[in-house]
């Protein structure tokens, strides 16, 4: 089982004093190839763990699947030896919280049920997807947008207070474990806002797959649509992220940096609230601010509007 952590020798420097040389603990970094009914769909650049999350998140951000029931099987691979690690789907039970992930290979193969159609030539991507960009090895501008099944209520029923959301990247961060011992991996939750804790977190030097780890996660517990979750990331908003939390029907961002204007647009037409640039005691809201509101008012609201609060 590989892991999601590697140790180098080297040379310490500081102007004020001599060079040490020592350990130090890096993120590992590695290739993926995402393999749907035996087709190749994507490579991508990722930290090797939790990868079936991951092949699975980034197939529903493909728009080649929407919930279990999509799905057959999920397995590991090797290029030249055949299948290996084989998951059947109908054995696990939906919501049952088994643990698919082991990491003894480098490709995964999804297999799809009968009922969903294979990805077509258009949807495989002819590009390494690197860990900075998941779009990069689209085809074509028009093939950059994908189409959910799970549209977002503009007047989605919860709302967050400001503190709570300010407070959400450090909630996320008490979770990023490997982070906190090299530094140099992004992460991504999905927060719960009638327990006011986080689901899931995953960590990944792509930020596109950190979060595509977490909603592959909740498509495989059966928790699709996530109408009642908030997306945090501790990277900036891109467009891919706020799409592919539009994909799974998720009404709000959070981010840690800026979002693109791109990111933005696709915000407010999915009707998704949009939050950049959270950090200690302020946010900047670019889409949906009817969803953040100040500390307590959601208790004055109209008593026909159904209203959730979270403390973090």
């Amino acid at each position: 089982m590989r892991s999601s952590q590697a140790r180098v020798r080297v040379a310490r420097v500081n102007i004020d004093s001599e060079r040490t040389h020592r350990a130090d603990t890096l993120a590992v970094e590695e290739p993926l190839e995402i393999r749907v009914n035996g087709t190749r769909l994507a490579v991508t650049m990722r930290t090797p763990v939790h990868d079936f999350s991951l092949a699975v998140g980034f197939a529903l951000s493909e728009g080649i699947i929407h919930s279990a029931d999509d799905l057959t099987r999920v397995r590991y691979c090797q290029k030249d030896q055949g299948p290996k690690g084989l998951y059947p789907f109908e054995q696990l039970g939906v919501g049952s919280r088994v643990s698919l992930e082991d990491t003894s290979d480098n490709v995964v193969d999804i297999t799809l049920a009968p009922h969903v159609p294979s990805p077509g030539a258009l949807t495989q991507r002819q590009l390494v997807v690197n860990s900075s960009c998941g779009l990069c090895g689209r085809q074509s501008l028009d093939d950059v947008h994908q189409t959910g099944c799970y549209p977002i209520d503009e007047r989605s029923a919860f709302t967050l207070d400001e503190h709570t959301v300010m407070g959400l990247p450090d909630k996320l961060s008490e979770d990023q474990k490997v982070f906190a011992k090299t530094g140099g991996l992004h992460g991504a939750g999905i927060y719960d806002v009638d327990t006011g804790e986080f689901l899931v977190v995953r960590e990944d030097v792509g930020r596109h797959n950190a979060v595509d780890k977490v909603l592959g996660w909740a498509l495989m517990e059966g928790l699709l649509p996530l109408r009642r979750n908030v997306l945090v990331t501790s990277s900036r908003a891109s467009f891919e992220l706020v799409q592919k939390a539009a994909m799974a029907g998720m009404p709000m961002l959070v981010a840690v940096s800026a979002p693109s204007s791109l990111a933005v647009e696709l915000a407010k037409e999915s009707g998704m609230t949009l939050v950049g640039f959270t950090r200690g005691h302020r946010c900047v809201i670019y889409a949906g601010e009817h969803r953040i509101v100040p500390p307590h008012s959601a208790d004055e609201e109209a008593p026909d509007e159904v209203t959730s609060t979270a403390q973090a």
